[in-house]
């Protein structure tokens, strides 16, 4: 069910109805909405409900045993963690590493030595697992109590804003708040609202209208020989990522709002960064932090010399494959990671930032990374992305033909990535803290803003796609 729907505005709409009269009732409030995230869940494939069950319930008494029997606590985490990681393997990784044993056979002269299974990706798999692994994890490490209602726990594991695509919800963060009754105000409302209505903009209006362009790039055989045209095709799917994600994101804050519930920010103006570290501590945060609190982090975190590199590697080469299954998302995490360290090891943003201009040459220099990674990350395999790397980096010939007819018929595209430019240099020039900021956002001028974003989901609006983040 897509937020970009009529069927989950008569969803939404019904669930807010009933709402205010279970509420009050913990039992109530909890199974209905355990109930209303099954049915949202459901509506892709009533048969992956199993799987969210399987990982919630196994979760669910495994942090109750860790409490009753505490000589089982090690056992009972990896319990959890095997049967998570399991399930993610199996539907996610079987198929690459049944291929990658093939390859190898391969490539000793051998034949294919196992049949390789593709299996149907059950969506928001990813996301789920993860949040389940992290409340067992702080179970076991005495910062989080069990509780001992199913339903409360269920209806934190699968609470429909987030369930599919993120953010990441610690259990820390939302178990208290399902705890407890609490009437939204005129704030929730209004800001509620604000979050649904910017994050449908930069989902419809921003990302979808620049898909097109970025498919048909991606899609040819053939990858075009133009410095230019990749410039921007390159620019424009970093700008669609981005878009995508953090308008589900802002959705998915906006409708927990109205619940009267808080999920933290998970976008920050992350191509405002003025160093790599700075970025990742930007973007999609809910992911980010979840990697340095569970897998960096026990693994020794920032130690000195070659061992803290080396975390740094692992941890962002297993987010990078945390994406999918593929060499692409596989060398875009581990490359990163190497990236930080040269960063680390140089000390490049702080030398920088001392010149003239310092802050735009690191700004420069964080999007020149991040673009390449981003070369990787929408390419179907590595020879693609190292012949549109190669074209970027390597100029034979300045080709403008693409750019024009780019010009001709992605106009609509090429407009709102101006518009999104604009934006987010008026973030970065700290327009927004001067004083022509504070008459932004002044009731009657948000009251307009937010009225035009109306308008233009509708008349502006790219074609319907699905989030981009559902593949993961």
């Amino acid at each position: 069910m897509l937020f970009n729907s009529l069927i989950f505005l008569l969803f939404a709409g019904t669930f807010f109805a009933i709402w205010p009269r279970v509420r009050a009732n913990p039992r109530a409030r909890w199974a209905w909405l355990f109930g209303a995230s099954m049915l949202f869940y459901g509506f892709w494939d009533w048969r992956f409900l199993g799987l969210i069950l399987f990982s919630g319930l196994i979760d669910y008494f495994a942090a109750l045993g860790m409490a009753s029997r505490p000589r089982w606590k090690k056992a009972l985490l990896w319990l959890s963690i095997t049967a998570n990681i399991g399930t993610l393997a199996l539907f996610k990784y079987a198929g690459f590493f049944l291929s990658a044993i093939n390859d190898v056979a391969g490539a000793f002269g051998g034949d294919a030595v196992v049949p390789v299974i593709r299996l149907a990706l059950p969506v928001g798999i990813s996301f789920y697992t993860f949040q389940s692994m992290s409340y067992t994890i702080d179970v076991y490490r005495g910062q989080l109590k069990p509780v001992r209602s199913v339903l409360h726990f269920f209806a934190y594991l699968s609470m429909f804003p987030q369930l599919v695509a993120g953010p990441i919800i610690r259990a820390s963060d939302l178990l208290h708040q399902l705890e407890g009754y609490k009437k939204t105000s005129a704030e929730d409302r209004i800001e509620g609202l604000r979050l649904i209505t910017f994050g449908f903009f930069k989902k419809m209006v921003i990302a979808d209208n620049m898909a097109p362009a970025i498919q048909d790039a991606f899609a040819r055989a053939h990858v075009i020989d133009s410095t230019p045209y990749w410039w921007i095709i390159i620019t424009m799917f970093a700008v669609q990522v981005y878009c995508d994600f953090a308008g589900y994101s802002d959705i998915a804050r906006g409708l927990a709002r109205w619940m009267g519930y808080h999920f933290k920010v998970n976008f920050d103006h992350p191509f405002a960064a003025k160093s790599l570290r700075e970025f990742w501590a930007r973007w999609h945060i809910s992911l980010t932090t979840w990697f340095r609190d569970y897998v960096y982090m026990p693994l020794g975190g920032p130690m000195k010399g070659l061992r803290g590199h080396v975390n740094t590697w692992v941890t962002m080469a297993l987010s990078g494959f945390w994406h999918g299954a593929n060499w692409t998302f596989l060398l875009w995490g581990f490359s990163q990671g190497v990236l930080l360290s040269v960063e680390k090891l140089l000390g490049t943003p702080k030398r920088l930032i001392k010149l003239p201009s310092g802050r735009w040459i690191c700004t420069a220099l964080v999007i020149a990374q991040i673009w390449s990674a981003f070369a990787l990350f929408g390419s179907r395999d590595l020879t693609q992305a190292f012949a549109i790397m190669n074209s970027m980096y390597i100029p034979t010939e300045w080709n403008w033909l693409p750019v024009q007819r780019l010009l001709e018929y992605q106009k609509q595209g090429l407009l709102v990535l101006a518009l999104f430019i604009a934006r987010e240099l008026w973030y970065y020039l700290g327009l927004d803290e001067k004083r022509v900021g504070d008459l932004l956002r002044t009731p009657a001028t948000q009251t307009v803003g937010l009225a035009c974003a109306m308008v233009l989901c509708v008349y502006f609006r790219g074609p319907g796609m699905a989030f981009i983040y559902f593949q993961f």
